[in-house]
């Protein structure tokens, strides 16, 4: 009786030690993805703010940023229907997928074009903003995107926003209007093509209301379909490249027949597109094992990335006057990110006992 008793407690000693061994590696694995994640999204943010400015300023041919636009939705929407495919897990239920959802939805595509262009034409205003901005006066300036995107979540989505998070976003007002007021040429790099910042800092506004817009928009969708974020940036890539290709024949045909589709392209500029497409999916891993606290910490921790290199790399000179803006523009970023406002709270009432919950 009472050996049988201590196998039985061994037995179970072994099966709790085991679920916990198994909690614990589910939990130290979602722990590893969530800072590779933030780190990886970091180091992207910085890294195709630096290396694009690098190729646009350089000397020798210039490649077409419309047709760099494309690559880049090809890529991203390459890279989602293989992620498609791995959860489908044959080419069949691949297939089917794809038609149930795209082919035999056309007024569901038509909805997601409109964030599609939007994207396009945003990513080619980036090329502009950084041909004519240093990469650090760039990343300050272009984090006014919260701003417009919070502007655009009480608007279409009737968000509510905490009274910090008003404030943080009059800090962000206020930090990027100290930075384009640093002294002239102080931080300006110096380059072999002329620059326009007035052009730069144009690009950049519009590029912010597009990327508040579109972000916005793109979220109703999202919250209000079923279909997965990687299908959704299936749709994005396909009509996006079909809209670059109409944009770079518009703008640029005469030279792109005379020239070609790859003029100018090298290395470096591969490396651009990869990482622009790369961008979207790091977002996607980020929201889904991080929160917006630390996303926001990734975005404070590569503008500070983007000066440094600046400064060693493009000749850049950090006024008081930039590093009290970038200061105001990274708190900011961390208020509005950690004061979210809580959940709608939920009372006990007549409905509970009938088996339903309603919201105060």
């Amino acid at each position: 009786m009472s050996s049988s008793v201590t196998i039985d407690h061994e037995k179970g000693r072994d099966s709790l030690n085991m679920v916990r061994g198994g909690t614990s590696d589910v939990a130290g694995t979602a722990y590893m993805l969530k800072y590779l994640s933030l780190i990886a999204l970091t180091a992207q943010n910085a890294m195709v703010i630096l290396v694009m400015r690098h190729v646009r300023t350089r000397g020798g041919e210039m490649f077409m940023a419309t047709s760099a636009v494309v690559m880049s939705e090809v890529l991203k929407f390459s890279s989602c229907l293989l992620i498609i495919f791995y959860q489908q897990g044959s080419m069949r239920r691949w297939l089917h997928h794809l038609h149930e959802n795209i082919i035999l939805q056309p007024g569901d595509c038509l909805k997601v074009s409109v964030p599609s262009l939007v994207y396009t034409l945003q990513n080619n205003l980036l090329y502009i903003a950084l041909s004519n901005l240093d990469a650090a006066t760039f990343q300050v300036t272009y984090q006014l995107k919260i701003l417009t995107t919070a502007i655009f979540s009480v608007i279409m989505l009737r968000k509510s926003l905490s009274s910090i998070q008003w404030v943080s976003l009059v800090i962000l007002f206020m930090g990027i209007s100290i930075v384009q007021m640093q002294p002239e040429n102080s931080g300006q790099s110096q380059t072999g093509r002329e620059q326009r910042p007035l052009l730069g800092l144009f690009a950049v506004f519009i590029s912010c209301l597009m990327s508040g817009f579109a972000g916005v928009y793109f979220e109703k969708i999202l919250k209000g379909t079923k279909q997965s974020v990687w299908l959704r940036n299936v749709q994005l890539g396909v009509l996006g490249s079909v809209i670059g290709m109409i944009t770079m024949e518009i703008k640029e045909g005469e030279k792109l027949r005379e020239l070609g589709f790859f003029y100018g392209y090298d290395s470096l500029v591969w490396l651009v597109i990869i990482l622009q497409s790369l961008g979207g999916l790091l977002v996607a891993v980020v929201v889904k094992y991080a929160d917006n606290i630390l996303k926001g910490f990734a975005a404070s921790l590569a503008i500070v990335v983007s000066c440094i290199v600046s400064v060693f790399f493009f000749d850049f000179k950090m006024s008081f006057q930039f590093m009290l803006g970038a200061s105001f523009v990274m708190v900011s970023i961390y208020l509005y990110g950690k004061y979210v406002p809580q959940p709608t709270a939920v009372k006990k009432s007549d409905d509970v006992q009938n088996g339903k919950v309603r919201a105060i």
